[in-house]
């Protein structure tokens, strides 16, 4: 029976030893909750960290800690102080966190922390291996572990991975700073499904692909030689019942029940019941802008005296990353602001901020969620922001003000909230005004509807989303394999071939033979493609013929010493071996002259593309242009083309990156079913990576064996992922001749 495979940095436990005795307990939080029902209901497993180094652990307790982890279905990753140095708070926190929340001026680039990060995601992913049997899934989580899935893909081609990140994506300009930009993009691909919070983290990471990689990209689909990767936005949601259900326990409960946090926050209640408190709860993290927001509400006082005596602001930082030099400077930088500011506004009853510099029990999170009837959120860049939700389901009587930064994830399905922008003090300021004054009925009418979006999409019914959609991408992949080039298909094809008495070769060049390059020139047939083409063409049963769409000078150069005919141009030269460049069709190039200038001007506006003029053919190359402008002017210059070029017998082929102006009655099918004629060939191969090549599909027998170069729509009966497999596959011909 297949299972769920579940792995992030850290275990969804607690572990903690005390003279010698173990202590576990369940962790509390968004991932450990979401994916509660996976991990206890069904056949799962969790792999991660579980939070002690391996120096810290006694000998005699090791065993014992990967036994305490399998009664909770858990497999623990141990990991020494050093590897957690590197990995965790070197390139994960020093790294790629800064550099993925747009804080630049804090990302350092260090090639030691960036093999620890390699080392430790491989032994995550070594892990994982030990316990994937085919057809378990596999659901991998977060910044930390961004080359797992490429690492299992290598060994376990055919394993169904997801992979979620929690934090934002950066746009493509911040993300490019990165030394190790391809090897990241290249680990998180290895996935069948990427996750993001929202659409831009989403649109961010595929402009990155589609720019660095060159990947093509279809709205959320990435096509690689091999398999299509999907991307997609699934904002995570809380457990809305377990806020709910405890803000209402917390309403029911008597004041004996109370804790000593609710009774001071009464007493505050009681004494000045014209005063409202602000809650701000965050992790002691830069990114959450909490320096930006005491000195925002600092503003709103000065400028609104009016409120002294009226307001508090009930600050919780939660510790973090305390060892972290930026993490220490904001610590002291805070710890000043809240000074300077208490001294400057205090009077001899009232201080503006309430500071907690510290973790809290649930149940006093309640407390506060439930007492201060505004929540001010400000995080200058967030993956998600789930305080936001949560104060919100613990509003029971649908009263309450959620102040919410623009920049959280959040923001973009809590449009009820006041959303403003984190770094305009002016705007927190009227925000802040606006929540004071507002009608409970208005409050009452925002809350409601916020509740009911939150109650629906909750953190479960996100956990089920996305597993649903991981599942689909298997469906989609089946839909390719039926048409794949596996061990059973190679053979019935070589059996065909051994069996056959006169067969005929038609191979593409570009993106067939040899991959693609910036620089079409730099394609050259390499010595021992050139021998393996010479040798497939010896035997006297066999005919291959190269049908490429490059001039024929380029290509008559390039295969001049082997004995091959060659068709040109798509079909408007032929070669016979040893013979002359002949024309196939009578076609015309007068067209040209106008043609030209329109593409020139296309050139002139698109950087990194230029023309290739051929005998009988314009072709206009866009590869090293910027990915999303090159597809724009691309269109944009095939429906001008096609205007200029009615009725004239000249049709527009859209090819790899390239644009080609031709005449209609000239295509590689036309051509190919020419050689046909008058040969009694029982075995035709066809091979071509482009839709230029689909014409040749169509049009050769339907006995004929045709294959696709790479996962695409077409017309061929079976594909290929790449080149190394079509030379692969050629090989196997030459074997068997």
């Amino acid at each position: 029976m297949s299972k769920t495979i579940i792995i992030s940095n850290r275990l969804p436990l607690q572990i903690s030893i005390s003279e010698d005795h173990l202590e576990v307990t369940p962790s509390v939080g968004g991932l450990a909750t979401g994916l509660k029902s996976f991990h206890k209901d069904g056949d799962s497993i969790w792999i991660g960290w579980p939070g002690m180094t391996e120096e810290e652990i006694p000998e005699n307790l090791k065993d014992k800690v990967q036994q305490k982890a399998r009664e909770e279905n858990c497999v623990a990753v141990h990991l020494n102080a050093k590897e957690i140095d590197g990995f965790y708070y070197g390139f994960s926190n020093r790294t790629i966190w800064p550099l993925f929340h747009y804080f630049m001026e804090y990302t350092e680039s260090d090639d030691n922390y960036w093999h620890t990060y390699k080392e430790v995601n491989q032994k995550y992913a070594d892990e994982i291996l030990r316990h994937y049997k085919e057809g378990d899934v596999i659901w991998v989580h977060d910044y930390q572990l961004l080359l797992v899935p490429n690492m299992v893909r290598e060994q376990a081609p055919d394993a169904i991975i997801g992979f979620f990140n929690h934090i934002p994506f950066p746009s493509y300009e911040v993300f490019r700073t990165l030394p190790w930009r391809d090897e990241v993009l290249k680990g998180m691909l290895g996935a069948d499904l990427i996750g993001f919070h929202t659409y831009d983290y989403e649109r961010h990471f595929l402009s990155s692909v589609s720019r660095i990689l060159r990947h093509q990209v279809d709205f959320n689909q990435i096509t690689l030689p091999d398999r299509i990767v999907k991307v997609d936005s699934f904002p995570m949601g809380i457990d809305y019942r377990k806020f709910e259900q405890a803000a209402m326990d917390h309403f029911e409960s008597t004041s004996a029940d109370q804790s000593e946090l609710q009774k001071r926050l009464d007493h505050h209640l009681e004494s000045t019941p014209d005063a409202k408190l602000i809650l701000s709860i965050d992790r002691l993290d830069y990114t959450k802008g909490i320096a930006h927001r005491i000195r925002a509400y600092e503003y709103f006082l000065d400028k609104n005296p009016e409120y002294i005596e009226k307001v508090r602001l009930v600050m919780l930082a939660v510790p973090s990353r305390s060892n972290v030099p930026q993490y220490r400077r904001l610590k002291r930088e805070i710890d000043e602001l809240v000074g300077r500011i208490n001294g400057k506004f205090s009077t001899v009853s009232w201080t503006p901020i309430w500071y907690f510099y510290r973790s809290m029990p649930f149940e006093n999170l309640i407390d506060l969620y439930t007492t201060c009837e505004i929540a001010l959120l400000t995080p200058i860049r967030d993956g998600m922001n789930l305080v936001a939700k949560e104060y919100i389901a613990t509003r029971t009587d649908h009263t309450g003000v959620l102040i919410l930064s623009e920049m959280a994830g959040a923001a973009h399905e809590m449009n009820e909230a006041l959303i403003i922008n984190p770094n305009n003090f002016e705007q927190v300021a009227e925000a802040l005004k606006t929540a004071f004054e507002m009608p409970k009925e208005e409050q009452i009418e925002r809350n409601k509807m916020l509740q009911k979006r939150l109650r629906r999409y909750s953190v479960e019914k996100w956990a089920g989303d996305f597993m649903k959609s991981l599942t689909s991408t298997q469906e989609n992949r089946d839909s390719f394999q039926s048409i794949k080039i596996n061990s059973e298909i190679s053979e019935d094809i070589m059996k065909r071939f051994s069996n056959a008495k006169r067969r005929i070769l038609f191979i593409d060049y570009d993106g067939t033979l040899v991959n693609f390059t910036d620089k079409p020139e730099n394609a050259r047939p390499d010595a021992d493609l050139k021998e393996l083409i010479r040798e497939l063409n010896a035997d006297e049963r066999t005919d291959v013929i190269l049908i490429s769409g490059r001039d024929k000078d380029t290509l008559g150069t390039w295969w001049k010493d082997v004995p091959v005919e060659l068709i040109s141009e798509h079909g408007v030269w032929m070669r016979q071996i040893d013979g002359e460049w002949e024309l196939s069709e009578n076609v015309k190039s007068e067209w040209m002259d106008a043609v030209r200038p329109v593409i020139e001007n296309f050139v002139d506006r698109t950087p990194g593309t230029f023309i290739e003029e051929k005998n009988y053919s314009l072709a206009w190359h866009y590869r090293k242009a910027d990915p999303e402008l090159g597809e724009i002017r691309a269109n944009e210059l095939s429906t001008t083309l096609k205007e200029l070029i009615s009725n004239r017998g000249l049709s527009v082929l859209e090819g790899n990156k390239v644009l080609e102006i031709k005449s209609s009655g000239v295509n590689k099918g036309k051509a190919s079913t020419k050689k046909l004629v008058g040969n009694d060939y029982d075995f035709i191969f066809a091979i071509g990576d482009d839709w230029t090549d689909e014409y040749m599909f169509e049009d050769l027998p339907e006995d004929s064996v045709t294959v696709k170069v790479g996962i695409k729509k077409t017309s061929a009966r079976y594909y290929v992922e790449g080149t190394p497999k079509v030379r692969t596959l050629l090989e196997k011909f030459r074997s068997n001749s």
